[in-house]
């Protein structure tokens, strides 16, 4: 007996078809030209305020070696070459050679900043014609000269009452930063790198004081 139920036929997919063009192939792209190297300009380096290098003091030392009466003229020599009183120059130890205790005042010195310790290093150095050896420059930036007679610097005038003496003067050169050696709290060494090398105290010196550094030796030969 047939079955009422008819069998499901399985359905199927059509294609559909396309109408659309056959698609071209595409074109290659034309090869842009070669853009021209730029130019480029070397980077120049920023100038960092806390590596220029600038005159910190001048110290003037009259080392005597003896007190009293000699001292106390050195110290009137001193205060109208500086127009600053000068403080005294301990003993550090024993010296029977020159009659010396520690602790007892063998000299005399003044600490000069600012513009009254240019005023007075150009004063000191017409001295020696500004020029100085190379190896009055040491390696932490110091510079360094002996004069033998005060009355040699232009604009002082001899006193018999008083005599003559002779001086060191010390130029310091530093970095803004150097306060970290010298402060009472948390105190820090100076790194190498951030200590004013030879070559730039010479520099710096040639600039702002116009000193002509020589070696020994080659004026001679000229």
């Amino acid at each position: 007996m047939p079955s009422s139920k008819t069998e499901e036929k399985p359905k199927t997919r059509r294609r559909r078809t396309t109408t659309k063009a056959a698609a071209k192939p595409k074109a290659k792209p034309k090869a842009k030209p070669k853009a021209k190297p730029k130019e480029t300009k070397p980077k120049l380096k920023k100038d960092n305020v806390m590596r220029r290098p600038f005159i910190a003091k001048v110290v003037v030392n009259m080392s005597l070696g003896a007190g009293g009466e000699v001292l106390a003229k050195a110290k009137t020599v001193l205060e109208s070459l500086t127009k600053q009183k000068p403080v005294d120059v301990l003993a550090r130890s024993h010296n029977r050679d020159f009659g010396l205790r520690k602790g007892e005042p063998m000299g005399c010195k003044v600490t000069l900043r600012g513009q009254q310790a240019i005023d007075f290093a150009k004063r000191a150095l017409d001295v020696k014609d500004h020029q100085l050896p190379v190896s009055s420059v040491d390696h932490g930036g110091n510079v360094s000269f002996g004069i033998s007679e005060h009355i040699q610097i232009p604009g002082t005038k001899y006193d018999p009452d008083l005599g003559i003496f002779g001086m060191d003067v010390c130029v310091c050169t530093e970095r803004p930063g150097h306060r970290i050696k010298r402060r009472r709290r948390t105190r820090h060494r100076i790194p190498r790198r951030h200590r004013v090398p030879k070559e730039t105290a010479m520099g710096l010196l040639t600039r702002e004081l116009g000193v002509k550094f020589t070696i020994p030796g080659e004026e001679e030969e000229e």
